[in-house]
């Protein structure tokens, strides 16, 4: 895990679809982060190197509604570990049941599920996302939170001296 220096930190936030994304964004905003949905991974150096000139914390959402973007995202990755670019990942998961149930309440079509079922969707999602949940430096399960219980944890991880988990 790296942090940024000073009180500054690029985040790169990912997980399941359904898993809090959105909360977990919403709840960096409140602490005063800088929030970018959806950047085209290959964009991060660019807005790594813009973040040396803010003095907040950057948090990018980056997930599979990206498309043939996201699956930049592992190279982008290893562009800024290369590249000496502090930042952590942070991996938002929660059970297949929790995720077919909020899928269900919304009504909302899982973005991989195609044709099928909504847990075919979430077993694609999984299988494509396998390697980046196991280089996560944070992970959240997310399966028996609700939207409170998640931004407080959120709080609790991010809040105090900008990462400090």
């Amino acid at each position: 895990m790296t942090t940024s220096s000073g009180n500054r930190e690029l985040l790169i936030l990912t997980g399941m679809s359904g898993a809090g994304k959105s909360t977990v964004a919403h709840a960096l905003e409140d602490l005063g982060w800088h929030v970018v949905d959806n950047l085209p991974p290959s964009l991060l150096p660019k807005l790594a190197a813009e973040m040396a000139e803010s003095d907040s914390s950057i948090a990018v959402m980056v997930d599979v509604r990206g498309g043939k973007f996201f699956d930049a995202l592992s190279s982008a990755l290893t562009n800024l570990k290369i590249s000496s670019i502090d930042h952590r990942l942070l991996f938002l998961d929660a059970s297949d049941q929790a995720l077919v149930q909020r899928f269900e309440s919304t009504r909302r079509p899982h973005p991989l599920q195609f044709d099928d079922r909504i847990v075919d969707g979430i077993s694609r999602e999984r299988e494509k996302l396998e390697d980046l949940r196991a280089q996560a430096d944070v992970v959240i399960d997310t399966s028996n939170l609700n939207v409170h219980q998640l931004e407080k944890r959120t709080g609790e991880i991010f809040a105090e001296g900008m990462g400090q988990a």
